[in-house]
C-alpha cells in the first residue's frame, strides 16, 4: 500500500469520525431541546415564591409566573393619542388622563341630571389603573356620598375583606358594602390582582366576588338549576367569562346596607333587568329635569355578550380578550386585558383563530358594525333627548299631572335602555342585533312618552294586518296603512 493511499483512508477515517462526532453532537442537542420543551410544557412554571390566600400582590405571583405578569403589567400601557395632558397637583398627581365623554356628547349630561355621573365620566384605561381612577374621580368625592360596594370592581377584593372581616371574607364583605367610600377605600391597596381569579395553590379560575355566586345562583334556579355553585359547578370554559363577568356587568346597591346585587332573578336581558327593579322599587336617582326616577346602568358587557353569536358558539370573554400564545413550548394566556382589535397580532391570535379572512377584513366587519352603531345610537339619543326637553317643558306649563307621569314612565324605559347601551363597553360589538333593538325601543318609548304629554296613547307596534282598525289614535307609518 502506498503512502498515498494510508494518507487518504487516514483523512476518510478522521473525516467520518469528526461526521460522525458532529452527528451524534446534533442528536445529542436535539433531544436535550425535546427533554427542554416536553419539560417546559409539563411544568409551565417553578415556584419560586410561596403563593397563599394572602398573597395580595401580582408581583410576588410574578416571580413563578413571569410571562403573565408581564401581561399584566402591560395593561400600563397609555398611547399617547387617548392622553389628555394635566397638571399634576397634591390631590391628582396624574399627568394625563383619558378624554371625557361628557365632553365628547353632552347628551350624556342631560340623561344623568342630579345624578354624579353628569360631573364626570372619562374613557376607561387598562386594569392597571382602575382604583387610581376611580379613587380620584369626582363622582367618589364631596359632595357625593358613595359607598364602599363601589370598591368590588377597582381593587383586589380579597385583601380589602379580609382586613375589615379579620379573615372572614363574607363578613368583611358586608362591612366593605355599607361603609362610605373613602373609609373602605383606606384598605385597598392593590387594583384587580392574580388572586382575584386564581386559587393560589392550584392556579384554576374561580370567582371571589360573591355578587356574582348569589347573581348567578339567581339566574341559574330560573333555568331550573338549584343551589348552583359557580366554583364547583362550571366547567373550564365557562370560568373563561365568568372570571370577568364578576365585575363586567349591570348591578345596583340593595337597601340600607348597599349590598351590591345583580339584577339578575328574571334573566340577563335588559328587559329583564328593568322588570326586576320596577317590581322590587328600586331607582338611583330623581332626574334633575323632569322629576322622574330613573335607574343608573352600569357596564353590562356580560349580559350583552350572552345576547350575540360568539356566546351562543361557546366563545368566552378571555378567547378574544386574553387570547392563548407560545411561549417556547408553553401555552400561555397573554394578561394583557385589552381589545383584539389593537394591533394585527393580535386579531390574529383572537379573531383569526376562528374566521378564515385576513387581519384588515376583520378590522371592516367591526367598523361596520360601529358605524351602525353610532347611527342607531344618535337617533335613539336624539328622540330621547327631545323627551327630557318636552316633560321638562310639561312640568312648567300647566299640562296634567296624569299625562306628564306616563311620560316620566315612559322616560324611565328609555332611559335604562338608553344608557345601558352606552355604559356597555363594545359600542354594539358583543351583540349588535340585539343592541339596535335596544335602541329602537329607546326610540319608541322616547316617542310615545311625547305622545303621552299630549293625551295620546297607543298600543305596542306590530303588524297593521294583526292590529284592528280603529286602535291606533295616530297614523302609521305609509306603509303600513290600508
Amino acid at each position: 500500500m502506498t503512502e498515498k493511499k494510508k494518507d487518504r483512508r487516514l483523512l476518510l477515517a478522521g473525516v467520518f469520525l469528526i461526521a460522525g462526532a458532529l452527528v451524534t453532537v446534533g442528536i445529542a442537542s436535539m433531544l436535550m431541546s425535546i427533554f427542554e420543551r416536553r419539560a417546559e410544557a409539563e411544568n409551565p412554571y417553578f415556584r419560586v415564591a410561596e403563593l397563599s390566600e394572602t398573597t395580595y400582590d401580582a408581583a410576588v405571583w410574578g416571580q413563578n409566573f413571569p410571562l403573565q405578569y408581564e401581561g399584566w403589567r402591560n395593561t400600563a400601557e397609555f398611547p399617547a393619542d387617548e392622553q389628555v395632558p394635566q397638571e399634576a397637583t397634591a390631590d391628582d398627581p396624574r399627568t394625563a388622563k383619558t378624554h371625557s365623554k361628557l365632553a365628547n356628547d353632552p347628551r350624556l349630561v342631560n340623561m344623568w341630571q342630579g345624578y354624579a355621573f353628569s360631573v364626570e365620566y372619562n374613557e376607561p384605561r387598562g386594569h392597571a389603573y382602575m382604583l387610581e381612577d376611580q379613587r380620584l374621580v369626582k363622582r367618589v368625592q364631596d359632595p357625593f356620598k358613595q359607598p364602599g360596594a363601589c370598591l368590588n370592581c377597582h381593587t383586589s377584593l380579597p385583601e380589602v375583606v379580609d382586613a375589615l372581616g379579620d379573615g372572614d371574607r363574607a363578613k368583611g364583605w358586608a362591612e366593605m358594602n355599607k361603609m362610605p367610600y373613602h373609609e373602605a377605600a383606606e384598605f385597598a391597596k392593590h387594583p384587580v390582582s392574580c388572586i382575584d381569579c386564581h386559587d393560589p395553590e392550584t392556579m384554576q379560575l374561580r370567582v371571589t366576588r360573591p355578587a356574582f355566586e348569589e347573581g348567578i345562583k339567581e339566574y341559574k334556579a330560573g333555568q331550573g338549576v338549584a343551589n348552583y355553585d359557580v366554583n364547583t359547578m362550571a366547567t373550564p370554559q365557562e370560568m373563561r367569562t365568568f372570571v370577568c363577568a364578576q365585575c363586567h356587568v349591570e348591578y345596583y346597591f340593595k337597601g340600607e346596607e348597599k349590598t351590591l346585587t345583580f339584577p339578575w332573578d328574571k334573566g340577563l336581558t335588559a328587559d329583564d333587568a328593568l322588570a326586576y327593579y320596577d317590581e322590587v322599587g328600586f331607582s338611583d336617582f330623581t332626574h334633575k329635569l323632569t322629576g322622574a326616577d330613573v335607574v343608573k346602568a352600569q357596564h353590562p358587557d356580560y349580559e350583552t355578550f350572552s345576547q350575540g353569536v360568539h356566546a351562543n358558539s361557546g366563545v368566552t370573554c378571555a378567547d378574544c380578550h386574553m387570547p392563548y400564545k407560545r411561549e417556547g413550548a408553553a401555552k400561555v394566556t397573554d394578561h394583557q386585558v385589552a381589545s383584539p382589535m389593537r394591533s394585527d397580532e393580535q386579531i390574529n391570535a383572537s379573531c383569526l383563530t376562528c374566521h378564515s379572512t385576513t387581519e384588515q377584513e376583520m378590522k371592516d366587519r367591526v367598523a361596520r358594525i360601529h358605524d351602525t352603531y353610532e347611527q342607531t345610537k344618535n337617533v335613539a339619543f336624539d328622540a330621547f333627548t327631545a323627551l327630557l326637553y318636552d316633560i321638562e317643558a310639561a312640568t312648567k306649563d300647566g299640562t296634567p299631572a296624569d299625562r306628564v307621569d306616563a311620560a316620566r314612565a315612559y322616560q324611565r324605559k328609555a332611559q335604562f335602555f338608553m344608557d345601558y347601551v352606552v355604559s356597555e363597553n363594545s359600542r354594539g360589538f358583543h351583540a349588535p342585533q340585539y343592541t339596535n333593538r335596544l335602541l329602537n325601543d329607546v326610540t319608541d318609548a322616547s316617542r310615545r312618552g311625547q305622545m303621552a304629554l299630549k293625551g295620546v296613547t297607543y298600543e305596542p307596534a306590530g303588524p297593521a294586518e294583526s292590529v284592528p282598525q280603529g286602535t291606533f289614535p295616530v297614523p302609521l307609518a305609509p306603509n303600513k296603512q290600508g
